[in-house]
């Protein structure tokens, strides 16, 4: 007998495996997988214990955003999975049909009366608006225009107190705050208040995130106050969620993920009793194609935040050198090498010119390494680069010789042998060729062999 509501729950869980990417990811950094660029990452945990990220997706270099949103989410923070398309503004998923306007910026989500409230924002006077799904990766239905009125701006961001009473925050330059009502649809407008936090004060851009720990209120956003760009994830804090905040400081800065990166985004999260700061780096030489990161954070007694550094390995341990290690994992790169997608989809370093170098942070080379295998796409040009560790002017330990090429644009291996290194350290790839000029090079991948 042929069981037919057997094969219904099949099909229907066959359709929504092609709906949601089941692809898992390494725990290093960025999180966000190859190809896909995720940005503005709001974090949350919900009821299942797992971390679910919101976030905006960028498809072009030259432009925030697009006309969707995507989730991760991680059981252990050390395997990501993605969920496309959580939400869309354009095309046959269509959700906002109040407006003909695709881009959708930055979004937040919370979960209350048994479901999960999608806050995105999109350009011009329609910014914020509403949407509704039963589970925390959606699909979220519904999409309704927010009452925020003539204070119509972008980057919302929801929180719910323990009393049960919700709070919504959002604004440039300046930051608004307003309850919300019960149903988590609409604000109370007698209660909106504006520069709560202020560039002035708070080196306050854009991009709020709020949250609560031991009684503190924290005001997450992206920071003005370095470079004459928003480049940092800076926090305030308060007894209240209405304030006044006190300016805290910066959680993390970017500055230095990319020759062309201009913002920060992120948010902080309690994931099984340890707290992370989620950010994003931008990619591809471009002011977008944004990529979410982690690092663990700590507090200090008095609730203030230290500030933590970019890492290739993010919320795992230090990489493995005799592990295949990714290029597109430098958590700094100096000078005009970029992480760039190439025509294998794959993301590496490329632009490469003499004098740049790129980082990665932090490399466990055990009982001992004394040799490196590095596939890279040689050119024309002679060059390669020097093996440095635990600073730009560290230690010299070997170097790699890229001999010209006359098939250029082709991957090889190319092999090399360094001075014994043991032990954890940073490892900096400082690049060389015959002239200023001279660039071709591309770096997909690399390994360490162990010492005999």
């Amino acid at each position: 007998m042929i069981n037919y509501n057997l094969i219904s729950r099949f099909k229907i869980a066959l359709f929504v495996c092609n709906l949601i990417s089941c692809c898992w990811l390494n725990a290093q950094n960025p999180i966000s997988p190859e190809g896909i660029f995720l940005a503005d990452p709001s974090a949350h945990v919900w009821q299942d214990g797992s971390v679910y990220l919101y976030g905006s997706v960028d498809k072009k270099p030259d432009d925030f955003c697009s006309e969707e949103y995507h989730v991760l989410s991680s059981e252990n923070m050390l395997k990501w999975t993605l969920h496309r398309s959580t939400f869309a503004a354009a095309g046959k998923n269509d959700e906002v049909l109040y407006n003909n306007n695709n881009t959708l910026y930055a979004p937040d989500c919370y979960f209350k009366n048994g479901k999960y409230y999608l806050y995105y924002c999109q350009p011009g006077s329609d910014a914020e608006g509403v949407a509704v799904g039963n589970s925390p990766i959606g699909p979220f239905k519904g999409g309704e225009k927010m009452n925020t009125y003539r204070f119509n701006e972008i980057d919302p961001s929801v929180f719910v107190d323990d009393d049960g009473k919700a709070y919504y925050t959002w604004g440039q330059m300046n930051m608004k705050i307003a309850r919300l009502k019960p149903s988590m649809k609409e604000i109370d407008s007698n209660t909106i208040v504006k520069d709560i936090i202020t560039e002035k004060s708070h080196y306050f851009h854009e991009g709020s995130f709020m949250t609560k720990r031991n009684g503190i209120y924290y005001i997450v956003y992206a920071h003005m106050g370095r470079q004459d760009k928003p480049t940092c994830l800076g926090y305030a804090t308060s007894k209240s969620p209405f304030g006044p905040y006190t300016y805290g400081g910066v959680i993390i800065d970017n500055a230095g993920c990319d020759p062309s990166n201009w913002n920060n985004h992120g948010s902080i999260a309690e994931v099984k009793g340890k707290w992370y700061v989620f950010y994003h780096r931008t990619t591809n030489g471009s002011i977008s194609m944004r990529k979410a990161c982690v690092e663990p954070i700590s507090f200090n007694n008095d609730g203030s935040i230290n500030e933590v550094e970019m890492t290739s390995q993010g919320a795992g341990k230090p990489l493995n050198a005799f592990d295949t290690i990714e290029g597109r994992t430098a958590c700094l790169l100096n000078g005009k090498c970029i992480i760039k997608l190439n025509e294998n989809k794959r993301e590496n370093v490329a632009n490469i010119y003499p004098n740049d170098y790129v980082v990665y942070k932090y490399i466990d080379f055990g009982t001992g390494a004394d040799s490196i295998a590095i596939k890279v796409k040689l050119s024309a040009n002679e060059g390669g680069f020097n093996i440095q560790i635990d600073k730009p002017w560290g230690n010299w330990m070997g170097y790699v010789h890229f001999p010209e090429s006359k098939s250029d644009n082709k991957w090889q291996i190319v092999k090399a042998k360094i001075s014994p290194l043991k032990g954890v350290h940073a490892l900096y790839f400082k690049f060389y060729g015959k002239n200023e000029k001279d660039s071709g090079f591309e770096i997909e991948s690399f390994v360490f062999k162990k010492s005999k």
